[in-house]
């Protein structure tokens, strides 16, 4: 086996993380992702959060292909969330007979990548992808949104 050698302040970076414990860590499952999707609902503002009553958050692996399609992404990684359904400047004041509900679809898979590939918790990433996805369902503008997502992470 070859010998590695690095310098003193690499050296100094591998002991730090030498000292924590990797080989358990796993990315989080489905089950844990639809946790960490509610507790960042959860701390949405309280006004936020109460217009979303009726709203689904759903967590899935990927996107499906139509929808995949449907966007024209080159890959079902470029989608981490889809609000799905009718949002509240298209719809009267009643459901439509047959119209399913409006959802939030969260993409684990694609949200996980991001995360890997960016210097962003995943809270933050998840928090993000759901008022981004909430905020089509109300036709907020970017700025709206933002400040959304301002007032959560305080």
């Amino acid at each position: 086996m070859p010998s590695i050698s690095a310098s003193a302040s690499a050296s100094a970076h591998a002991e730090a993380s030498s000292s924590l414990d990797w080989s358990g860590l796993k990315a989080p499952s489905i089950a844990e992702f639809e946790v960490l999707a509610q507790s960042a609902f959860d701390n949405l503002p309280d006004e936020f959060r109460a217009l979303c009553a009726d709203l689904i958050i759903n967590v899935t692996e990927f996107p499906e292909d139509d929808v995949v399609k449907e966007l024209e992404a080159e890959s079902a990684f470029d989608i981490l969330g889809l609000f799905s359904g009718v949002g509240l400047p298209q719809q009267g004041y009643a459901p439509q007979t047959g119209q399913m509900p409006n959802t939030i679809h969260l993409y684990r898979r694609p949200i996980l990548d991001y995360w890997a590939e960016n210097d962003e918790t995943l809270s933050a990433i998840v928090t993000h992808v759901l008022v981004h996805e909430i905020g089509h369902h109300f036709g907020f503008s970017d700025e709206d949104m933002e400040a959304i997502e301002q007032a959560a992470e305080r």
